[in-house]
């Protein structure tokens, strides 16, 4: 059904679409630090550190203070419910520091993935029920754009046809609700039409699934990715920042390089919006100890500015250590 809002005004369209621009401008990308509390347990658990409030908002802080070089590399930052409430030691908020910074504030909106009826194993995102009035509280809080993700299962005999148009028509109203959302915060609801100039696509490269047994090199890897994008997005859509997928930090970058290489037509800024293949160094160098952040600090910077490098198609591969081409997969991953 569809639900019937205000459109946007001129303005507003003008507003989304510097806010996208702003984030995928060349040469910057997404730092995804939206981890629910479950993930940042699976990323803390492994060094030793215990999954405490207080010990999350100390790693995202060591993330967030790094120095001006990440401020040509990362253009937003996505932050989880929790974190857009946390302040640094000295009490400054996390959402003031990044704007303060040039940095835009992103927020994940879904409520996570629910088992989907009728199919095997596939899931549907749950979150539309009150997503205009959080989008609304999270905009005078701070946040000027959302993520919402859906996932579908890749086998011999999924995605089902209804797994596909139910994750559709989820994402479809997430992005019409949360533009209009913007909108809300002046007074107005969506009428259901997606403005695709202020909007960014977040999916995975094409690669080949983690029980292929075939490896594809990277400019394989980016030319099915491009022609897959270019044969269902439109050239209005701002930018794609890729997500990482569980490929190893070195991986993610050297795929990402190879995308903006690619000899055919791309008429989107095409970067990055990595979670683990921007932090594992960072993490496996800081353990909690307060000693290692500035060395944890300076692993983060090191893959923000690869990443920077391979969003402008410059990047070139030093292998980078043994800890920086380890897989980050996961099996059946969930935020």
């Amino acid at each position: 059904m569809t639900h019937q809002y205000p459109a946007l005004t001129p303005e507003q369209k003008k507003e989304l679409q510097d806010i996208a621009q702003r984030i995928v401008a060349p040469g910057k990308g997404i730092l995804a630090a939206d981890e629910s509390t479950g993930s940042m347990a699976k990323r803390l658990n492994p060094i030793g550190v215990g999954n405490t409030e207080e010990n999350r908002r100390r790693y995202r802080q060591l993330l967030f203070t790094a120095d001006q070089r990440i401020d040509n590399c990362i253009g937003g930052v996505i932050f989880f419910h929790e974190t857009l409430y946390q302040s640094t030691d000295d009490g400054t908020p996390f959402s003031k520091l990044i704007k303060d910074r040039g940095i835009v504030v992103g927020i994940k909106v879904d409520k996570g993935v629910v088992p989907l009826a009728g199919t095997n194993g596939e899931t549907t995102t749950q979150g539309l029920d009150g997503l205009s009035e959080r989008c609304a509280q999270y905009k005078k809080d701070g946040a000027d754009f959302a993520k919402w993700r859906c996932v579908l299962k890749i086998s011999d005999t999924t995605p089902s046809e209804l797994a596909i148009f139910e994750n559709a028509n989820v994402l479809a109203r997430y992005a019409s609700i949360c533009q209009q959302v913007l909108a809300a915060v002046y007074k107005a609801l969506s009428d259901h039409h997606v403005y695709l100039e202020g909007t960014l696509l977040k999916p995975n490269m094409v690669t080949a699934g983690h029980s292929c047994p075939t490896k594809y090199n990277s400019e394989e890897i980016a030319m099915a990715t491009v022609t897959a994008l270019r044969r269902t997005v439109p050239p209005a859509v701002t930018g794609v920042t890729f997500l990482s997928g569980g490929q190893s930090e070195e991986e993610a970058s050297v795929n990402l390089n190879a995308i903006n290489n690619c000899p055919l037509a791309k008429p989107w800024a095409l970067t990055f919006s990595y979670g683990r293949a921007l932090q594992a160094s960072a993490l496996n160098a800081w353990k909690g100890e307060l000693s290692n952040e500035k060395a944890a600090t300076e692993e983060f910077i090191k893959r923000a500015e690869a990443n920077s490098l391979a969003a402008l198609g410059k990047y070139e591969s030093s292998g980078s250590g043994a800890a920086a081409a380890q897989s980050l997969y996961v099996a059946d991953h969930t935020y």
